[in-house]
């Protein structure tokens, strides 16, 4: 644990909004209860039409507010608010999701053990509306550490609301958040810093992730696959050799995106369409194998299944 007596390098809180005001207090209040106390919230409002402004405003000089003139893709509006950080370290929290008060203290000091980590993850809770199951995300495994740029991409496991990152780590980047993106954008900087740095881990929950009707994940099923779909592309001209050297993983994938796609369809009905999706990776492993078998039944055996994992179903 970092002695708070010691210097503390600044922290930068990027903060996107748009008409968050049902729950940005309270995500608000969590920064501002750290035990760790240099820091600064970079405010960016997406255009918002509701009280998201009035109640910003309303903290004081620590939060930076700043307010785009038309609503904007996620990474774009994340790189605005991005270049107005002056921290050393970058942490992110979203407008409906929580910390811990003594998440930065807990994990800026491992930043400061080796030189080549870019990435401070922490195990963190996803909770949500009544009825949804709180749980620990890395519960029952732990997350893999050091340099995890395969793992990441084969299966994608950095909740948001726990990450820091080393300022420096954007230096060798051609771009930051790609403005493509509305979903994605986070996993795929993440990612890209991953293929060159380390990634550490906090094994304590010192973030809390909301989950909810309002999500876009759950209103926009079909931007999430797209946007890995695009990942792939942008990776093969990205880096060399890139379908020989992470086959497998691309492989992992790409079933992956097809059981978001196969969800879809069983929402609508179309069983036959979601097996035909899925049938080609039952040889990815049991998983893809068992889903492929959910999809001979209807759409509410595969959201009794989700709800008892404690998630929400497409």
């Amino acid at each position: 644990m970092l002695n708070l007596k010691d210097s503390m390098p600044k922290v930068s809180i990027i903060m996107n909004c748009y008409n968050g005001e049902k729950y940005l207090r309270e995500a608000i209040d969590s920064i501002y209860a750290q035990t760790y106390t240099n820091w600064e919230i970079i405010f960016w409002d997406d255009a918002s039409s509701d009280g998201s402004a009035e109640i910003a405003k309303s903290y004081d000089s620590r939060l930076r507010y700043f307010k785009g003139k038309k609503a904007i893709s996620l990474g774009q509006a994340r790189n605005m608010a991005l270049e107005k950080a002056e921290g050393e370290f970058i942490a992110f929290l979203d407008q409906d999701d929580l910390w811990m008060p003594d998440k930065l203290e807990m994990q800026i000091p491992l930043f400061q053990t080796d030189n080549e980590i870019g990435i401070v993850i922490a195990d963190a809770y996803r909770f949500g509306d009544k009825g949804f199951k709180v749980h620990r995300i890395y519960g029952k495994k732990k997350p893999p550490t050091g340099f995890v740029f395969r793992e990441l991409l084969k299966s994608y496991f950095i909740p948001l609301p726990t990450v820091i990152i080393r300022r420096k780590a954007l230096e060798n980047l051609t771009y930051w958040f790609d403005e493509r993106f509305t979903m994605n954008e986070e996993a795929d900087l993440f990612i890209r810093i991953a293929y060159a740095c380390k990634l550490a881990y906090v094994d304590m929950p010192l973030g809390k992730a909301r989950i909810h009707n309002d999500c876009w994940t759950f209103s926009h099923p079909l931007s999430l696959p797209h946007e890995w779909k695009m990942i792939i592309d942008t990776y093969a001209q990205m880096f060399a050799g890139f379908h020989d050297d992470y086959f497998d993983e691309i492989r992992y994938l790409r079933a992956t995106i097809d059981v978001y796609l196969a969800k879809v369809d069983l929402a609508q009905g179309k069983n036959r369409d979601a097996r035909r999706k899925i049938f080609p990776h039952i040889n990815c492993g049991y998983k893809f194998i068992l889903f492929y078998f959910i999809c001979f039944f209807p759409h509410g055996i595969w959201k009794t299944i989700e709800k008892l994992r404690g998630q929400r179903p497409a």
